[in-house]
Protein backbone atom coordinates (compact mmCIF):
# COMPACT_ATOMS: atom_id res chain seq x y z
CA UNK A 1 0.00 0.00 0.00
CA UNK A 2 1.27 3.57 -0.69
CA UNK A 3 2.20 5.22 1.94
CA UNK A 4 0.24 8.84 3.38
CA UNK A 5 1.20 11.67 5.08
CA UNK A 6 -0.47 10.50 8.55
CA UNK A 7 1.87 7.67 8.31
CA UNK A 8 4.30 10.02 9.59
CA UNK A 9 4.72 9.64 13.27
CA UNK A 10 3.42 12.69 15.06
CA UNK A 11 0.62 13.78 11.78
CA UNK A 12 -2.60 13.52 12.55
CA UNK A 13 -5.58 14.44 10.37
CA UNK A 14 -5.99 17.94 11.81
CA UNK A 15 -2.52 18.04 10.56
CA UNK A 16 -2.82 16.37 7.56
CA UNK A 17 -5.91 18.71 6.93
CA UNK A 18 -4.12 21.78 7.53
CA UNK A 19 -1.00 20.69 5.25
CA UNK A 20 -4.26 20.47 2.75
CA UNK A 21 -5.34 23.71 3.34
CA UNK A 22 -1.60 25.13 2.36
CA UNK A 23 -1.42 22.97 -0.67
CA UNK A 24 0.56 20.14 0.43
CA UNK A 25 -1.47 16.95 -0.12
CA UNK A 26 1.38 14.17 -0.81
CA UNK A 27 3.90 12.37 0.64
CA UNK A 28 6.15 14.18 -2.51
CA UNK A 29 4.96 17.74 -1.78
CA UNK A 30 5.68 17.46 1.81
CA UNK A 31 9.02 15.98 1.05
CA UNK A 32 10.18 18.86 -1.22
CA UNK A 33 8.45 21.99 0.67
CA UNK A 34 10.74 24.12 2.45
CA UNK A 35 10.60 24.29 6.05
CA UNK A 36 9.59 28.22 5.80
CA UNK A 37 6.53 26.30 3.91
CA UNK A 38 5.79 24.10 6.36
CA UNK A 39 5.82 26.58 9.16
CA UNK A 40 3.11 28.90 7.89
CA UNK A 41 0.52 26.33 9.02
CA UNK A 42 -1.00 26.75 11.88
CA UNK A 43 0.46 24.08 14.21
CA UNK A 44 3.82 23.59 12.99
CA UNK A 45 7.09 24.79 14.43
CA UNK A 46 10.24 24.66 12.60
CA UNK A 47 11.24 21.77 14.49
CA UNK A 48 7.92 19.67 13.51
CA UNK A 49 8.32 21.09 9.73
CA UNK A 50 11.68 19.47 9.83
CA UNK A 51 10.65 16.21 11.70
CA UNK A 52 7.69 15.68 8.90
CA UNK A 53 9.91 16.84 5.32
CA UNK A 54 12.53 14.04 7.18
CA UNK A 55 9.25 11.54 7.70
CA UNK A 56 8.30 12.12 4.67
CA UNK A 57 11.63 11.28 2.63
CA UNK A 58 12.07 8.69 4.82
CA UNK A 59 8.69 6.73 3.69
CA UNK A 60 9.14 7.68 0.00
CA UNK A 61 12.88 5.86 0.09
CA UNK A 62 11.15 2.74 1.95
CA UNK A 63 8.42 2.73 -0.23
CA UNK A 64 10.82 2.78 -3.25
CA UNK A 65 10.33 5.91 -4.45
CA UNK A 66 14.12 7.98 -5.13
CA UNK A 67 12.92 10.79 -6.64
CA UNK A 68 10.21 12.69 -4.82
CA UNK A 69 8.08 14.55 -7.55
CA UNK A 70 8.23 18.41 -7.94
CA UNK A 71 5.79 20.33 -5.48
CA UNK A 72 3.51 22.23 -7.30
CA UNK A 73 3.41 26.18 -7.35
CA UNK A 74 0.60 27.53 -5.74
CA UNK A 75 -1.44 30.37 -7.48
CA UNK A 76 -1.67 31.14 -10.91
CA UNK A 77 1.22 33.25 -12.85
CA UNK A 78 0.63 36.73 -13.49
CA UNK A 79 0.09 37.15 -16.69
CA UNK A 80 2.49 40.19 -16.52
CA UNK A 81 5.27 37.98 -16.26
CA UNK A 82 4.61 35.94 -19.59
CA UNK A 83 7.29 38.13 -21.78
CA UNK A 84 5.56 38.27 -25.27
CA UNK A 85 1.96 36.88 -24.41
CA UNK A 86 0.21 40.01 -24.98
CA UNK A 87 -2.96 41.31 -26.66
CA UNK A 88 -0.70 43.34 -29.35
CA UNK A 89 2.15 41.45 -29.80
CA UNK A 90 4.87 42.87 -31.83
CA UNK A 91 1.72 44.96 -34.09
CA UNK A 92 3.36 48.26 -33.24
CA UNK A 93 7.12 47.35 -33.06
CA UNK A 94 9.16 50.31 -34.37
CA UNK A 95 6.18 52.92 -33.77
CA UNK A 96 6.24 55.52 -31.35
CA UNK A 97 2.76 55.91 -29.44
CA UNK A 98 2.60 59.60 -31.46
CA UNK A 99 2.12 57.35 -34.92
CA UNK A 100 -0.76 55.89 -33.65
CA UNK A 101 -3.91 57.46 -34.71
CA UNK A 102 -7.61 56.90 -34.00
CA UNK A 103 -6.59 56.17 -30.66
CA UNK A 104 -8.46 59.11 -28.68
CA UNK A 105 -11.14 60.60 -27.47
CA UNK A 106 -12.57 61.93 -30.68
CA UNK A 107 -11.44 58.99 -32.88
CA UNK A 108 -12.32 59.64 -36.25
CA UNK A 109 -13.70 63.10 -36.03
CA UNK A 110 -10.66 65.15 -37.20
CA UNK A 111 -9.41 68.19 -34.99
CA UNK A 112 -12.05 69.79 -32.91
CA UNK A 113 -12.01 73.12 -33.13
CA UNK A 114 -13.49 76.09 -30.90
CA UNK A 115 -16.20 78.51 -31.91
CA UNK A 116 -14.71 82.19 -31.78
Amino acid sequence: MKPVINDIAGIGPAAVEALAEHGIRTLANLSKASVEKITAVPGFSEARATRAIAGATELLAAAGTTQPAKEKKSGKKDKKDKKGKGKNKGKNKGKDKKDKKGKGKNKGKGKKKGKK
